[in-house]
């Protein structure tokens, strides 16, 4: 099984890696411009943190990189995001695949009213590609992808619903990886989470990011440094820093980076 093309009918002309670069992005909503001029670079199988006060573009910039934010009115951008080389704003792109392509996982988590079987079978079914086993195998692979099988596998037929909370946000991970995207965007995965779930998700990201591109939006400073590879840190819609993680906690080239990790502002 493959990920769709990005054009509607074209075939892939390279593999599919999930090298994400941003050139000269800005964003509107109407009238107020919430992203300025970021140019950043986040390559495949790693993980790339957005870290910044509320309000300074981290999800923003992190619902651009699969287009959500073309679904709200009044909005516009120049620049280009491109995944792996092409640019997802391109007239004529394919936006279904692109999404299939550049799975999301948002703050609150939000099963659909459906039973666990059928929360992580979606997509597939929607696509019509699987016979009834391959269906199987795929559930089964995305919820122990997800450290959920050997808790549901007895009660696949039973709610979404009546998982537990961290439960319910694995789930939605594992609906994302079914449709076996390149990359997968989270909005702060964890922050509604009690510790253990919170350490059970950080867990799965470190073992998922030898095989997809992953970016996390994330207020908590010391989850961005357990997990991520690299950082990017955002102010009032700029992008101020990026760098490797170690680099950018211990020694960050700009003022009001060490400023806003040392918790002097944010």
């Amino acid at each position: 099984m493959t990920a769709a093309a990005l054009t509607s009918g074209a075939p892939a002309s390279r593999p599919h890696l999930g090298n994400i670069e941003a050139r000269q992005y800005s964003f509107w909503y109407g009238q107020k411009q919430a992203l300025h001029d970021v140019s950043l670079s986040m390559p495949a199988r790693t993980i790339t943190a957005l870290i910044g006060p509320s309000g300074c573009g981290k999800s923003t910039f992190l619902r651009s990189i699969n287009r959500m934010n073309a679904l709200l009115p009044g909005t516009r951008h120049e620049g280009e995001i491109c995944l792996d080389g092409e640019n997802i704003y391109r007239p004529g792109l394919d936006v279904t695949a692109l999404r299939q392509r550049v799975g999301m996982v948002f703050q609150r988590w939000n099963p659909f009213p459906k039973s666990i079987y059928d929360n992580v079978a979606y997509g597939a079914r929607l696509n019509g590609r699987l016979s009834h086993g391959e269906l199987d195998e795929l559930v089964e692979q995305s919820l122990r992808r997800t450290a959920l099988w050997d808790e549901v596998k007895d009660r696949l037929r039973h709610s979404a619903l009546s998982l537990s909370g961290g439960q319910q946000q694995r789930l939605c991970i594992a609906r994302a990886l079914a449709n076996e995207p390149e990359v997968l965007l989270l909005d702060e995965p964890a922050s509604a989470l009690d510790p253990i779930s919170t350490q059970k998700i950080e867990e799965l990201l470190y073992e998922l990011k030898d095989g997809l591109t992953i970016v996390i939006v994330t207020h908590n400073l010391q989850q961005a440094a357990r997990v991520s590879n690299r950082t990017a840190f955002f102010f009032l819609g700029h992008l101020v820093e990026v760098g490797p993680t170690a680099q950018m906690f211990t020694s960050p080239a700009q003022e009001r980076t060490e400023a806003y990790i040392t918790g002097r502002f944010g």
